[in-house]
């Protein structure tokens, strides 16, 4: 039998088919409402996208703090550098393949560079984009921020902790990532369930958790099923949200690596660079264990209805327990090698 974690508080309905589900982007657009009444400082920049980013409350509510660049991505990331060195706080906001992608170097530059304080909502990111095609799906803008100096990147599991991360990431000194889907995605968490930039959270655990599965964003409901299916055979796993790449919880990590042994990575994302990127080069460092990584393989993202997508990149339950498995195998026949080895 699956076991939550109590401490996180979750919704209640998290096994149910009637799961409450809202858009993430929604809460980022909550969080900067409640952020831009708290300090008059923070100020927001859109590149013509302001009901996709979900900044028309702000807007509304603020409107001599929002500016509208355009479609002006590498623009907007001058102009908010400008207004951060001002002391302002500002969030500029477009969808993830634009920014950061388009206008990265801008974004190292201008703003990482020379540590301003501005926060980047990559939006539309994911291959849960869908019709929108390959061409406006983010599929490599972890590995592009991550890699960052100075920046710290954040990838909420749902609306509700999209929120609070928002809220958080104003309150930084220095530049922040926060990578945003546009789907409705099930509310895992409550406003009880504690965030906090940096601190992973460990949503499932067991008394002798056999594989660690570390997931982030969108992914981490189909982790959440996938345990829970995993429970069903008698294979127990512990799952921990990893909403912030960077700074990564090494500490958290690593606990689960040597309670485990084995780990799986869970993203909607390139394997290469993102959060199975960062983990890996973690446990590399500090603690080796077998590792396998549930992602996008090298390719880009083609046009189609959402659920087809993520079915078509093995985005799913059924791929994390295929990866779960398959990790525990090759555990297995380590520890087999290594006892054989001393007969």
């Amino acid at each position: 039998m699956i076991k939550t974690n109590p401490e996180q508080k979750l919704n209640p309905k998290l096994w149910e088919i009637s799961i409450e589900q809202a858009p993430i982007r929604q809460g980022f657009g909550d969080g900067l409402l409640i952020a831009g009444e708290e300090n008059e400082d923070i100020v927001a920049l859109c590149a013509d996208l302001k009901d996709s980013t979900k900044i028309t409350e702000f807007a509304d509510k603020f409107p001599e703090r929002y500016v509208e660049m355009g479609i002006a991505e590498q623009n907007m990331a001058g102009v908010a550098s400008g207004l951060s060195a001002m002391g302002k706080i500002p969030f500029i906001a477009s969808y993830a393949v634009f920014s950061p992608g388009r206008n990265w170097e801008h974004i190292r530059t201008t703003i990482c560079f020379n540590n301003q304080n501005v926060k980047i909502a990559g939006h539309h990111a994911g291959v849960s984009t869908g019709p929108d095609g390959g061409t406006h799906q983010a599929l490599e803008d972890i590995a592009l921020t991550r890699v960052l100096p100075n920046m710290t990147v954040i990838v909420p599991c749902d609306a509700i902790e999209a929120m609070k991360a928002t809220i958080a990431g104003a309150f930084v000194d220095g530049p922040v990532y926060l990578r945003l889907a546009r789907e409705r995605s099930p509310l895992i968490t409550t406003d009880e369930s504690p965030f906090k930039i940096g601190k992973a959270n460990l949503i499932v655990d067991a008394d002798k958790p056999q594989v660690g599965i570390v997931a982030c964003g969108t992914m981490l409901y189909q982790a959440l099923r996938a345990a829970k299916k995993l429970a069903d055979q008698h294979i127990n796993v512990a799952v921990l949200n990893m909403h912030t790449i960077k700074p990564l919880d090494e500490k958290a990590l690593v606990e689960l690596a040597k309670r485990t042994g084995a780990i799986v990575t869970v993203e909607e994302h390139q394997q290469a660079g993102g959060l199975g990127g960062a983990v890996a080069e973690c446990l590399a460092r500090e603690y080796p264990v077998v590792m396998e990584f549930v992602g996008v393989n090298d390719r880009f993202g083609q046009s189609g209805e959402s659920a087809e997508l993520l079915e078509h990149y093995g985005l799913n339950a059924k791929s994390i327990i295929e990866k779960t498995k398959l990790v525990l195998a090759r555990k297995n026949k380590m520890l087999r090698d290594a006892k054989n080895s001393y007969k």
